[in-house]
């Protein structure tokens, strides 16, 4: 048995949940992983990412010298991203000596509008806050944003519509206190499985009544007493004729609307089409289902509502929120312990990197960029002078790369994110790629989006780190490196504390402060203007973290939101109307896709496929129903391609009622069978996120010949 050098606590780097780790750690290697059984948010528990997926940490294609470009290339032909002869080895000094001077010449030449940066769910709210801050302070560009506008950035523009606030209204361990519990558009057994293990502990153990409604099977649906097995990007008008069951049969709790809410009257009114059987006609689900579920809900003393990105990655993932919205502001299930709205993040600091304003619209707290009162107070903080922010609002993620062009964005600064994994219609992001005329990547692979950088900046990965992540709870809590960094490589807010410095010399700027003495610093020049994290210090959080809103020193943290009124004063109901989703299935493409993650593997696959997870879970296969296989003549395990207007990806099919007739699932983690090969890059138009949930394809036996073999592959991610 080895016996390790120290025990360190931290934070699972995976999914929203924010599991406390252990990391054991002997010669400076990590060799187990456990979990403190008082943990609050996981109780000692730990799904096999959080357990077993820590060694990418030290797999030999970690890139941990600052790397540049041997030659000048024209746009486009950047070739052979995971060739190393392309590259050359320098020091840090040249590295960043090299990017402070392109991005100088280019601001200068172009302006602002040219220059953009994506922020990283992965890295910690320090990390986030600083990069948002250089491109404001420095280059005074609002294009800043991150990969929330790919996940639920549907569910935050609904949310902060509907109440002000853009965040999960209770935490989930309070669902051992719901009666009753609606799961939609969340596979949460394979994408947060610690929640899904509380879901299942509430049913068995509590009582409480579960309702899946999901177009998968999804292994909840075994533990539920309802599945309402919708068609993709129906969830509007099921929703909807929940909301007119319950105003048609008197279930309303009109003294929390008539106290708490406006707009109900149009609200109502809007209903009258919404009867079950227009909806039935449309979702595929029974009428009797939907007055079932609609009367359980209603009818909970403690009800709530948990959703995915099967609710916010349509074209429509705005009005798809605002339905549950409206279903909690009817009931009154919301402002109590065990009820709520309460949006699953998928990325462990999802939360926090929105927090810290890495979104184009907002400082950090969600301040809007066009309030001159906002912007004020940061100019204040960044040493800017007064007007020196713009108040023009920035690009999104996907607008950034479609406006990379001459006269549009020159200059892009990728911070851990991969958006030829991530990005709808990899064939058309491709082409935007090729289109920038400067790319920076700091990562700690070479992703398959630094195939196309200019310069590669080592970064670290969570075991080489100090900081804080905020988990899908709103908990704040401390992240701790394990051993020293690897190689050269260095931690995010000290490589952009010393390119800022860079900056600011070449512009003749005065200082905005980035001599900070560590990460907690860093954290407390935030909370010093964002009053949800004023209360929040490293000792404070030093156990078992804190739940924001925390608005002051000796606040004890706030679990439950709303509980006597929300941001915005009254709660809001919003009228919708039922709009199909973008592109339906036909005759030519009669199935439609829908895509998400499985348990082993996570988002773009940078750490997990190079993990042993790579192992459990070594090839993509697309799921589709026993009924729709015979018709096609295709056998559990055979090759196929599946075909969409934008691509094509050959794999193997596995045969399974997990899906529902029509439709066909692929897992987004594989580039060698990469599903946004296929999907729709139609835009919510008013979050902006792509609708991943929902696009036609057609589906093809093939030959095993025809299958990739990423063994043989020159190079991950060329399309």
């Amino acid at each position: 048995m080895i016996t390790p050098d120290r025990i360190v606590t931290t934070t699972c780097p995976y999914c929203g949940v924010g599991c406390n780790l252990e990391l054991h750690v002997k010669d400076d290697h990590i060799f187990k992983v456990t979990s403190p059984f008082d943990s609050p948010v996981n109780h000692g528990n730990l799904c096999v990412k959080g357990r077993f997926g820590y060694d990418y940490v030290y797999h030999p294609k970690r890139v941990t010298t600052p790397l540049i470009r041997k030659t000048s290339q024209k746009v486009g032909k950047r070739t052979q991203a995971f060739d190393l002869s392309e590259w050359r080895e320098v020091t840090w000094d040249e590295a960043l000596d090299y990017v402070a001077d392109r991005l100088v010449e280019i601001y200068k030449r172009d302006g602002s509008d040219a220059m953009a940066v994506y922020a990283c769910a992965k890295a910690t709210n320090e990390d986030n806050y600083l990069l948002q801050k250089m491109y404001r302070a420095i280059f005074r560009t609002n294009n800043v944003d991150h990969c929330t506008r790919l996940c639920h950035a549907g569910s935050v523009v609904a949310l902060q519509q509907a109440t002000g606030s853009s965040a999960m209204s209770n935490t989930a361990s309070q669902v051992l206190q719901n009666d009753v519990f609606i799961v939609t558009g969340s596979n949460t057994s394979e994408n947060h499985p610690i929640i899904a293990l509380q879901m299942k502990e509430a049913v068995r153990k509590h009582g409480a009544r579960m309702i899946v409604i999901d177009p998968r099977r999804i292994e909840l649906v075994d533990f539920a007493e309802m599945w309402l097995p919708l068609k993709p990007g129906t969830n509007v008008p099921v929703f909807s004729a929940m909301a007119h069951v319950i105003v048609r049969e008197n279930l309303v709790n009109w003294e929390f609307v008539k106290s708490r809410t406006e707009g109900s009257a149009e609200f109502i009114e809007s209903l009258e089409k919404f009867t079950p059987e227009y909806a039935a006609e449309i979702s595929g689900v029974p009428a009797d289902d939907i007055r079932k579920a609609a009367r359980m809900y209603a009818t909970a003393n403690k009800a709530a509502i948990y959703w995915g990105m099967g609710i916010s990655q349509l074209s429509h993932g705005t009005a798809s929120a605002l339905a549950l919205i409206n279903l909690a502001f009817l009931t009154g299930h919301i402002g109590r312990d065990g009820t709520g709205l309460n949006p699953l993040r998928g990325q462990n600091n999802v939360q926090g990197a929105s927090d810290m304003g890495c979104m184009p619209f907002h400082y950090p707290g969600y301040m809007r960029v066009d309030n001159e009162a906002n912007a004020a107070k940061w100019e204040k903080t960044w040493n800017v002078p007064m007007g020196g922010l713009s108040r023009k609002l920035g690009l999104t993620t996907t607008e950034i790369l479609s406006h990379a062009h001459e006269g549009g964005i020159r200059a892009l600064y990728i911070m851990g994110e991969n958006p030829m994994m991530s990005e709808p219609n990899l064939n058309e992001t491709r082409k935007h790629m090729e289109q920038l005329e400067f790319l920076v990547a700091q990562d700690i692979f070479l992703t398959e989006s630094a195939a196309y950088a200019d310069v590669f900046l080592p970064a670290t990965p969570f075991a080489e780190k100090d900081g804080t992540f905020s988990n899908t709870d709103r908990r704040v809590q401390r992240v701790r490196a394990a051993h020293p960094p690897r190689g050269q490589a260095r931690v995010d807010w000290q490589i952009i504390c010393d390119l800022a410095l860079r900056l600011e010399l070449r512009l003749g700027l005065d200082s905005a402060k980035w001599d900070y003495s560590g990460p907690e610093q860093i954290l407390r020049e935030m909370a010093d203007v964002n009053p949800d994290y004023t209360g929040v210090t490293y000792d404070r959080i030093d156990k078992t973290g804190l739940i924001y809103p925390v608005p002051d020193l000796t606040h004890p943290g706030t679990p439950t939101l709303f509980t006597e009124s929300f941001p915005r004063g009254l709660g809001k109901f919003h009228p919708l109307d039922y709009v199909p989703v973008m592109e339906a299935a036909d005759d030519e493409y009669p199935f439609i896709l829908t895509t998400g993650r499985v348990l082993e593997h996570w988002h773009g696959g940078s750490m997990t496929r190079n993990s042993s997870l790579d192992e459990a879970f070594p090839e993509a296969r697309v799921e589709i129903h026993p009924a729709d296989a015979d018709i096609h003549g295709i056998r559990n395990g055979d090759p196929v391609k599946v075909q969409s207007r934008r691509g094509e990806v050959v794999l193997r099919a596995t045969v399974t009622e997990k899906t529902t007739v029509g439709v066909v699932f692929i897992p987004f983690h594989f580039v060698e069978a990469a599903a946004n090969l296929l999907t729709n890059d139609a835009l919510d138009p008013q979050a902006k996120i792509p609708e991943f949930k929902a696009c036609a394809v057609q589906v093809f036996p093939a030959r095993e010949s025809d299958l990739p073999n990423p063994e043989n592959m020159v190079q991950r991610g060329r399309y």
